[in-house]
C-alpha cells in the first residue's frame, strides 16, 4: 500500500514537472510569436492561454463525450487543430534548421503526450466490499408430497400476424419523402 502511494506520488510529481515546463515553453513561444507579429504584449499572453488551454479543455471534453457515448468528431478535429497551432508556434520560433525545429517541437509534443496519457488512463475499478460467503446449499424435504398431475388442455394454435398493409402501387408519389420513424 505504501509502495503504491509512493509510486503514485512520484508519478504526479513527474507529470506536474513535465506539464509546467512544457506548458511554460509552449506559452512563451505562442506569446513571442504573437508579439513578433505586431500584437500587444497582453494579446500575446491571451493567445497563449487560448491556444494551450483550449487543447487541454478539448482533451477533457473528448474523454467526457466518449464516456457518455456521444459523438467526438468535431471535438477531435478541434483538438488536432489547436495542437498543430501550438506546434506551429513552437517551430516558427525555432532556429531555421532541422535540429532547431525538432528541439523547438519537444515542449509541445511532450505537453500533448502528457495530456494524452493522463486523459486516456482508465480509473481503477472500485474494490468490491467484503461480503460474507453465501450458503447455496438446498435441503430437500424428507417427504415431499406431490399431487397427481392434471391433464392440461392443448394450447390454442397461434396464427401468424397479418402482413403489413401497404398502399397499392402508384398511390404514393415517388418524389414525396416518406416518414420512416419518429424524428426527435
Amino acid at each position: 500500500m505504501i509502495r503504491h502511494r509512493a509510486e503514485s506520488g512520484v508519478r504526479v510529481l513527474i507529470l506536474l514537472a513535465i506539464g509546467i515546463m512544457a506548458g511554460a515553453a509552449a506559452f512563451t513561444h505562442v506569446h513571442d510569436l504573437t508579439v513578433a507579429h505586431g500584437q500587444p504584449d497582453w494579446i500575446g499572453w491571451a493567445n497563449a492561454v487560448a491556444v494551450e488551454l483550449m487543447a487541454i479543455y478539448l482533451g477533457l471534453e473528448l474523454r467526457a463525450r466518449r464516456r457518455a457515448g456521444r459523438p467526438v468528431g468535431l471535438v477531435g478535429v478541434l483538438l488536432v487543430a489547436f495542437a498543430l497551432l501550438s506546434l506551429a508556434a513552437q517551430v516558427a520560433e525555432a532556429e531555421p534548421s532541422v535540429w532547431g525545429w525538432i528541439v523547438a517541437a519537444v515542449p509541445s509534443l511532450a505537453f500533448l503526450a502528457l495530456v494524452k496519457v493522463v486523459l486516456s488512463s482508465a480509473p481503477a475499478p472500485a474494490p468490491e466490499p467484503d461480503q460474507p460467503p453465501v450458503d447455496w446449499t438446498y435441503e430437500v424435504p424428507a417427504q415431499a408430497v406431490t399431487e397427481p398431475e392434471q391433464p392440461t388442455a392443448p394450447a390454442p394454435a397461434v396464427r401468424p400476424a397479418p402482413a403489413a398493409v401497404l398502399p397499392p402501387l402508384g398511390v404514393v408519389q415517388p418524389n414525396r419523402p416518406q416518414v420512416v420513424g419518429i424524428i426527435r
